[in-house]
């Protein structure tokens, strides 16, 4: 979920945190064992979490398989599985909230006590670092273009060349990509409506984060009637979001743990699990 930078810079992106802020509590979003509170609780090493006992998460679902819910409703995934490993540390329980990209893109959820932390396939940019705090990368990102089988096309170019309709999520940096090309796509709120529009043929071609379109095409009905055509190498890089002028002990609590798992070998056995591929072999 490589969110966009777009609007967030100077007085109008504070504006945009602050308007949010205000009017967060009334924002709808749900959780995977309720809502949070505006009260502070400590954690081990006197870390300030928005809910005692527990790492509130914001993400937006469905983004396989960074996040997304089973077949029991539980919130899970790649993104999930990282967070755990601070959440353990820290001796308390993951809480995820569901909430709009663009709150969490402003930063405003976290300003607004909403949350302690992101973690929605966010990729890590300059401007976005003007509104919110970054972990250290925890996930190499590419983009990837998914089409109707029979289009004829591999690359961006040839979508051009045929006149194929293509089609982008909103707020992300696939959609900044394919614009800096000359295209002007049709825009559609989250992945899954991306993807319907796909199998309503309302789009020919949609580019989203690699690993996504690996995990659609897992899926027999969707295989069927469409290929992967091409990988773009953006050279993206995922961070977990954390409040502007975070809490230095969270912080360095969520890079030491991203740092530990990929030495000791958890972070491979994560990625395994949800890939089916280990680190540098996905595309």
């Amino acid at each position: 979920m490589a969110l966009s930078p777009k609007g967030r810079r100077g007085y109008a992106a504070g504006a945009l945190v602050l308007a949010a802020a205000l009017t967060l509590t009334a924002c709808g979003g749900g959780s995977s064992s309720g809502s949070t509170t505006s009260a502070s609780a400590s954690a081990a090493g006197g870390v300030k979490l928005v809910q005692p006992g527990k790492l509130t998460v914001c993400t937006n679902i469905p983004y396989e398989p960074f996040q997304f819910k089973d077949a029991s409703g539980k919130i899970v995934g790649f993104d999930v599985d990282i967070v755990d490993l601070a959440a353990k540390k820290l001796g308390v329980t993951q809480n995820i909230v569901d909430i709009d990209f663009a709150v969490i893109k402003s930063g405003a959820a976290m300003a607004a006590g909403k949350c302690d932390v992101a973690a929605a396939g966010m990729t890590i940019t300059p401007e976005r670092q003007q509104n919110i705090d970054f972990s250290d990368p925890y996930f190499d990102a590419t983009q990837a273009l998914l089409a109707k089988k029979g289009t004829g096309a591999k690359s961006l170019e040839d979508v051009k060349a045929k006149n194929l309709k293509l089609g982008a999520q909103a707020s992300t940096t696939g959609l900044d990509y394919v614009k800096k090309q000359g295209f002007n796509p049709t825009e559609y709120a989250d992945s899954a409506k991306e993807l319907l529009a796909l199998q309503a043929g309302q789009a020919d071609v949609i580019v989203q984060d690699l690993p996504v379109v690996l995990t659609w095409l897992k899926k027999p009905e969707i295989a069927a009637k469409f290929e992967l055509i091409a990988s773009l190498n953006t050279g993206e890089q995922y961070g977990i979001g954390l409040k502007k002028g975070a809490d230095p002990v969270l912080l360095k609590t969520i890079n030491e743990e991203i740092a530990k798992a990929k030495q000791d070998g958890t972070y491979e056995k994560i990625y395994v699990k949800w890939f089916g591929k280990k680190p540098g072999e996905l595309g």
